[in-house]
């Protein structure tokens, strides 16, 4: 007689299921995006290529932009961790490594010009992309900053809102405005600036 599943067992296939179609939508509009730019990026294509039904997707995300939203939430999550890297520079300098390596990617470039493109002329979704994904970087940020006050070492009067804007200022104008690079001199540029001490 085959045994029968314990509590709960009986509901993992769903879960699964559900996981399984949630990453391939999430994969689906970041390819999409990258393939055909955003504006061609909808709901229905995005259905589709993951092989789902519509309304799967709009039980989950009221639109694409919030669909790209948690795909680019989620990538930033797994590739900019925060250790602990034993003082406030060297915090500082490996979460922006961490974030250019990911800002070079052109897939994710891509991703965050349009979100914020959307941001713009979508008042909704621009709320939900401030709270829910740049606010959410800041507060990563300040994680750092509440950890280097605790150890003592960091520069008097620098606070977390002024460490974001400078970090999440430079990123987002190179992004938009004028390209530049992402690479070790930027990093040492910002690092200098906000590790320096007052004379």
């Amino acid at each position: 007689m085959p045994e029968q599943p314990g509590p709960g067992e009986g509901r993992r296939p769903g879960r699964r299921r559900s996981e399984v179609s949630r990453e391939a939508i999430l994969q689906a509009a970041t390819d999409l995006v990258v393939d055909q730019g955003y504006a061609a990026a909808s709901i229905e294509k995005i259905a589709q290529r993951a092989g789902v039904g519509k309304q799967t997707i709009y039980r989950w995300w009221p639109s694409k932009g919030d669909v790209l939203m948690e795909a680019l939430a989620r990538k930033a999550d797994t590739f900019i961790p925060l250790p602990d890297e034993g003082s406030w520079s060297a915090d500082l300098r490996r979460m922006l490594e961490d974030s250019f390596r990911l800002g070079q990617n052109p897939q994710i470039a891509e991703l965050l010009r349009a979100l914020m493109v959307e941001a713009q002329l979508d008042p909704g979704f621009g709320t939900s992309f401030r709270t829910e994904f740049l606010e959410r970087r800041r507060t990563a940020l300040a994680t750092l900053v509440d950890r280097a006050r605790s150890r003592g070492d960091l520069p008097p009067g620098l606070t977390a809102d002024f460490a974001a804007d400078v970090v999440f200022g430079v990123i987002w104008y190179r992004l938009l405005a004028v390209p530049g690079p992402f690479d070790a001199d930027l990093a040492d540029h910002l690092v200098n600036l906000l590790t320096r001490t007052s004379a």
